[in-house]
């Protein structure tokens, strides 16, 4: 179709271009009796008066913000009686969507922070919920050395969503469980046993608060915490010898569900 302008009118292309909207769009509403154009050419194209462009501007208006296509009939023919009402409910929820835009833009500020800094956590509050020997430089260390990896992904989407109840509470688990595991070792819990294993599921599912943690990847956080110095001395603290115990322990689970701990990597 030519996109002339005939003196009577504008075609569908001139409207579409002047008001940003589709010529599919205007079509639908010319099908649907929204908005016809009054004229056509005598080839039968749609042509468009100042009058007709005027209903045109109202409907983008109102379609701007948010009446459906139902509702703006109603309103420019008149048939609704209270445009007012209609309109301070059409506010209502522009103002609720506002206000779940403005909740979800504060949801992505808190996850480029946790990815950024691990913890949303003060250094008081840190020192709080962690105990007077936390290094609040741990976060930091941890983010520059596994930053790039899935697991620091997965940590930091739980961290974004987490404030000092839901740390403390992941602490006091991690505690009651380091707790188990010397009472176990010192009850001569042997390695491979039903208790020993249940404390090694337990261990998983306590871990996974941090990020889902595989058999394959238990494995290998078994050798470290025997192998790593700070974590060596961390179960140290709880009971003599219960690191090599504990990796002992993960080491025979896994042998039960066809894990070699030789050969196991991270994955």
């Amino acid at each position: 179709m030519p996109d002339t302008m005939d003196a009577d009118g504008l075609t569908v292309g001139q409207v579409s271009a002047r008001l940003g909207v589709t010529v599919r769009a205007l079509h639908h509403w010319d099908e649907i009796g929204l908005a016809r154009p009054s004229l056509r050419t005598a080839a039968g194209y749609r042509l468009y008066t100042a009058g007709d462009l005027e209903r045109l501007h109202r409907i983008v208006v109102y379609r701007e913000i948010g009446l459906g296509l139902d509702r703006i009939r109603a309103v420019l023919d008149g048939s609704t009686a209270d445009v007012p009402g209609a309109l301070r409910a059409q506010r209502a929820q522009v103002a609720e969507r506002i206000d779940r835009l403005q909740r979800l833009g504060e949801g992505l500020d808190r996850m480029i922070e946790a990815h950024e800094r691990g913890l949303l956590l003060t250094v008081e509050q840190q020192t709080a919920v962690f105990g007077p020997r936390w290094n609040p430089d741990w976060p930091a260390e941890a983010r520059e050395r596994y930053g790039d990896t899935a697991q620091w992904l997965q940590y930091a989407e739980r961290s974004a969503s987490r404030g000092p109840e839901e740390w403390r509470a992941v602490t006091d688990a991690m505690a009651d469980l380091d707790r188990a595991l010397g009472d176990a070792m010192d009850a001569g819990v042997l390695p491979g046993s039903p208790e020993a294993n249940h404390l090694v599921e337990r261990h998983r599912e306590v871990f996974s608060s941090y990020f889902p943690l595989t058999r394959r990847m238990q494995v290998c956080l078994g050798r470290r915490y025997e192998a790593d110095p700070a974590f060596a001395a961390h179960y140290d603290g709880v009971r003599a010898g219960l690191a090599p115990w504990f990796r002992r322990v993960i080491d025979a689970c896994a042998r039960a569900h066809g894990i070699d701990p030789d050969t196991a990597t991270w994955e």
